[in-house]
């Protein structure tokens, strides 16, 4: 797939993560020729500006993809189960934000970084799966170090953004703030009133006690890693920040090292920034990565009862690299491969 110019869709192009495409799009000059942003009814004829161009909403209907070479799924799982597989019969490579296909043994779960080696640009039309934002920065963190010592076990702690549940999570953390005298806010995106409090859940429930995040926290990266044995546990929590999630994280090596061989391999690897400084509070928040393409990782140190485990903390904006931004890195391999 070498040319000059490419035609693009995405679908789900009004929100959040669509926005966040539109906005990527733009800012990396992806090479378009055309861009066809598809919505809801509601926004069908909405103007939408990338690229110095408007680019007229469309809506999902038979042939919508015809002619196109990339196609970017934002919108849910039904859709992307229905229309991302026909996007990939029209000829388009469809790269799916959803859950839909990551855990399909048919389909590649991608993160540039990490498995890059996945994808070609002599790749036939097909679906592409992006992973979930906590794994993306999760993974972004463990790969160094497991090809420099090799993993034995990892356990996270996600503390995630109210962005992460879209556009609504979003505007009820505002809402609440605006009022924040109420003492009995009534919530709606979430489970309980996100204002001034963390929600030990994200996602329905299973009869083990997990979440379907953190089941796909673990089962995502085993798989993106290639390590099917790699002892993984999750512990996903919802807090009151506005965009960005933030991970604690323990991981086992299989060999003892020194510190400064785990600072020397986080330090080199592409996309992973290291902020590491804590007693000159050198370390990075939410708040701060907001916005920003890389994944971050600070207070590195060694587990005091096993030598072999050490500690850090991991933040990265969930809208960019956890979501658009990986997508249009996956297409940009393609493209340049």
């Amino acid at each position: 797939m070498k040319k000059n110019n490419y035609k693009v869709g995405v679908v789900g192009a009004t929100g959040m993560v669509g926005q966040a495409f539109m906005a990527l799009l733009e800012e990396r000059k992806f090479p378009l020729s055309e861009l066809r942003p598809f919505a809801s009814e509601n926004s069908l004829g909405k103007k939408i500006k990338c690229q110095s161009k408007e680019w007229d909403c469309q809506i999902l209907k038979p042939g919508c993809f015809d002619g196109l070479d990339f196609v970017f799924f934002s919108s849910g799982d039904d859709i992307s189960l229905e229309w991302a597989p026909l996007a990939a019969k029209a000829g388009a490579i469809a790269i799916d934000n959803s859950a839909a296909f990551r855990m399909s043994p048919e389909h590649i779960l991608v993160v540039p970084e990490v498995n890059g080696h996945l994808l070609s640009s002599t790749m036939k039309p097909q679906v592409i799966a992006n992973p979930n934002c906590s794994t993306i920065q999760l993974v972004v963190a463990l790969k160094p170090l497991l090809d420099r010592f090799g993993l034995k076990e990892v356990r996270v702690s996600s503390y995630q953004a109210v962005s992460g549940a879209g556009q609504a999570g979003y505007d009820e953390l505002l809402a609440q703030t605006a009022d924040y005298k109420n003492p009995n806010p009534k919530p709606a995106t979430f489970q309980k009133p996100i204002l001034f409090n963390v929600i030990p859940q994200i996602g329905s429930f299973n009869d083990e006690g997990y979440t379907s995040e953190e089941v796909k926290i673990m089962k995502e990266t085993k798989k993106i890693l290639s390590q099917p044995n790699l002892k993984t546990s999750a512990f996903a929590v919802r807090v009151p920040a506005l965009n960005a999630h933030s991970e604690s994280v323990w991981v086992t090596l299989n060999q003892k090292v020194s510190r400064e061989e785990v600072m020397a391999a986080l330090s080199s690897f592409d996309g992973l920034v290291v902020q590491d400084d804590p007693k000159k509070s050198v370390y990075p928040t939410a708040r701060e990565v907001s916005g920003a393409d890389p994944v971050y990782v600070g207070r590195v140190h060694q587990d005091l009862e096993d030598p072999m485990t050490w500690l850090m903390w991991v933040v990265s904006d969930n809208l960019k690299k956890g979501a658009a931004l990986n997508g249009i890195q996956i297409a940009e391999k393609i493209i340049h491969s």
